[in-house]
């Protein structure tokens, strides 16, 4: 993307009104003065510290009178002076303030003739709809993957020349890097590969999450989206082989991009299966951040407002790319359902136009209880490359979650008949194997005893499993997944 190009366009075209959204405003500022220079036109820039200036003349002095938001409208209104008049942060005096709105609209209708540009730079700007048609809004591209590795590798040079220590990396753990912190200005990401390399004086795999992590807050996606610190290892999921197996085909192909790259997956089975964890896992073994969506969190009272959301949430997840998006419980926010005024509908439409049009490596991971009341535009070959179902697990599965729990926990698997557990919890789900050992573990501790295979059969005996009080759903579902969905194990 050719950013000087870009908006040399729009400023030919003598839009009146343009808005760039940018926490790069030193950025933005310099572009602009040096295109109004190219092209003949005086710059002004204004704060509501400084008031207006030329900002093409180092030691131009400050319009008098010109650091109130009405008072500078009022004076760009009146000048004979035709030019780009960048206005930084004037976003809070549109709230509420209709003087302001109005003289903004004045002054754009009168642009032909007067040959002015009004210039908003902010965080963010919510256009009012009073000159909403006269405007048009312009974003920073973000620096290419050379940018990148030269700001990186410009950091380990500034760290080599202060310790007298080389960094250490490799190439993979590199690369990865680059791409976590795409989407990011070259000012962030400077800075967030120096607490990466300050840390050991080493770029390892180690540091991904907490540059992730990082990188979500400096985007402040918080409350839209909910980043998850702790992915898990692919080795802590008990069973899944097929998945695990589709996945580690695919990894490559996704990394790489393309027409042809994976779009993401459809996982339902009964609560408890081990979904929410296996995609969790997907991040992990692809070491990708993992944003998580909570569609029944997205609903908002007021008109329109759930769609708003949505379309936030999955522009930021772009911002995150490469990423895993995981859309826990998808059935809550796009099930069918003819008593929500149709905030449902809209909203599978949101996602369905964008699943259609992304450009950004973002895999979805959605999972599902019950899938009966998906649509099947959304399940349909192309939305999404495949449907799995997480069945109970197997006997030889349930042996491998009794061991990942106890060994979580520090417990000597010699210790313990995890095949003799296994055969005892037939129709239990992950979930309900690690309830019945923290159970077991309180009881052991009352009676002030060892934990040992006694205590988790007790509690095994005295639980009845969802498989059990469910079986009907269980059975349905079983069905329908039958021709429908591919097994996960």
């Amino acid at each position: 993307m050719n950013d000087s190009h870009d908006l040399r366009l729009i400023i030919e075209s003598r839009i009146p009104v343009i808005i760039i959204e940018t926490w790069e405003e030193r950025r933005a500022l310099s572009l602009l003065t040096k295109l109004g220079i190219q092209q003949g036109l005086p710059v002004f820039s204004w704060s509501v510290t400084d008031g207006l200036r030329r900002a093409d003349f180092d030691q131009a002095p400050n319009q008098p009178l010109t650091a109130e938001p009405e008072a500078v409208l009022k004076h760009i209104r009146s000048t004979g002076s035709a030019g780009l008049y960048a206005l930084c942060d004037f976003h809070p005096y549109l709230n509420d303030e209709p003087r302001n709105i109005r003289l903004i609209k004045e002054i754009a209708m009168q642009a032909e003739d007067s040959g002015k540009s009004l210039v908003f730079i902010s965080h963010a700007f919510n256009i009012p709809s009073e000159f909403k048609r006269h405007s048009a809004r312009f974003n920073l591209s973000m620096p290419e993957d050379h940018k990148l590795r030269a700001a990186i590798y410009k950091e380990a040079q500034n760290f080599s020349n202060t310790t007298g220590r080389k960094v250490k990396t490799d190439r993979d753990a590199l690369d990865k890097l680059i791409n976590n912190l795409r989407g990011l200005p070259l000012e962030d990401a400077r800075k967030l590969a120096r607490g990466a390399i300050i840390q050991d004086g080493a770029i390892t795999h180690s540091d991904l999450s907490s540059v992730n992590k990082a990188k979500f807050e400096l985007l402040d996606m918080d409350g839209v989206l909910s980043f998850e610190y702790d992915t898990e290892n692919f080795a802590n999921v008990g069973g899944l082989s097929k998945l695990k197996d589709w996945l580690g085909k695919r990894e490559q192909a996704f990394q790489q991009g393309g027409d042809d790259s994976p779009k993401g997956i459809m996982m339902v089975g009964v609560q408890g299966g081990g979904k929410s964890l296996a995609a969790k896992a997907v991040a992990g073994l692809w070491g990708m951040p993992l944003l998580r969506m909570d569609m029944g969190a997205l609903y908002n009272k007021f008109f329109g407002e759930s769609e708003r959301n949505v379309r936030e949430a999955l522009k930021l997840a772009e911002t995150m790319a490469p990423c895993v998006l995981w859309i826990d419980e998808i059935e809550k926010g796009i099930g069918s359902d003819d008593h929500d005024g149709g905030t449902s509908k809209r909203i599978l439409a949101t996602l369905l136009t964008w699943m259609a049009e992304r450009q950004h490596a973002v895999f979805i991971v959605a999972t599902a209880n019950n899938i009966q009341r998906l649509p099947p535009e959304l399940i349909r070959k192309g939305r999404l490359d495949e449907v799995f179902f997480v069945d109970l697990p197997s006997e030889q599965v349930r042996q491998q979650i009794f061991a990942i729990h106890l060994e979580k926990r520090n417990y000597p698997l010699a210790n313990f008949r995890c095949a003799e557990l296994s055969a005892a919890s037939a129709g239990f789900t992950g979930a309900e194997i690690e309830q019945a050992i923290v159970a077991a573990r309180y009881s052991a501790k009352a009676r002030n005893e060892e934990l040992c295979t006694a205590h988790i059969i007790a509690e095994i005996d005295a639980t009845v499993p969802l498989s059990v009080t469910m079986s009907e759903q269980l059975d349905a579902l079983r069905a329908w997944c039958q021709t429908r969905a591919v097994a996960a194990d």
